[in-house]
């Protein structure tokens, strides 16, 4: 079985990586993540998932038996692309543009090997209530919303907004698993490996 590697430093991704008994080592793979003028959101997720695990693969000594996973999750508001906050007053006018409407999560994830690369893209809709000021403060106040795109985790305290979701939940924290387990089958590698190991022993 190929050894597969995950291009991210998310903690998120990799626990849910786990969460379906996958094993995987991590590793680095630094891109630019800037938009390009008139790029599409679901484009830009494909583009970057595709991007991180290429260079990946490309960091690899031996990269003959490797798979790459690379993994990209964009917020859309209006085709607006909302990524991580850079400051308070960022974070502060994401969860006022997101407050009581419905908004876009894509998720993209991509395998590549030293023969081919594959990706999927998986769009879910999020519907917030409205939420206050204070109460803004005070999320940006725990921490939460500096590494996280659009300014919230739903995984997190911002649950407490959600008042309906259609789509992928584990995409929405970053990594859909239905279609990664899928993908994953395509390049040999399963999910459940101790459940396999032990039904063969």
């Amino acid at each position: 079985m190929a050894t597969l590697y995950l291009a991210s430093g998310s903690p998120r991704r990799r626990e849910l990586l786990t969460q379906i008994g996958v094993a995987f080592s991590t590793l680095a793979a630094p891109i630019d993540e800037s938009v390009l003028s008139g790029e599409a959101a679901d484009l830009y997720v494909q583009r970057l998932a595709l991007a991180k695990a290429q260079t990946g693969l490309a960091t690899l000594s031996n990269p003959a038996d490797a798979v790459v996973l690379g993994a990209d999750t964009a917020v859309v508001v209006d085709g607006q692309i909302l990524g991580k906050p850079v400051d308070q007053a960022d974070a502060l006018a994401m969860l006022q543009l997101l407050s009581g409407r419905e908004h876009q999560v894509l998720t993209a994830v991509a395998l590549a090997n030293g023969q081919r690369s594959d990706v999927r893209l998986i769009s879910s809709a999020v519907h917030f209530r409205s939420i206050s000021s204070s109460e803004a403060h005070t999320y940006w106040a725990s921490g939460e919303p500096q590494d996280k795109a659009g300014g919230y985790a739903i995984q997190g305290l911002a649950a407490v907004f959600v008042t309906g979701m259609r789509g992928s939940y584990s995409a929405v924290v970053g990594l859909p698993l239905c279609e990664t387990a899928a993908l994953l089958a395509e390049f040999g590698i399963p999910c459940w490996q101790a459940l396999s190991e032990s039904r063969h022993e």
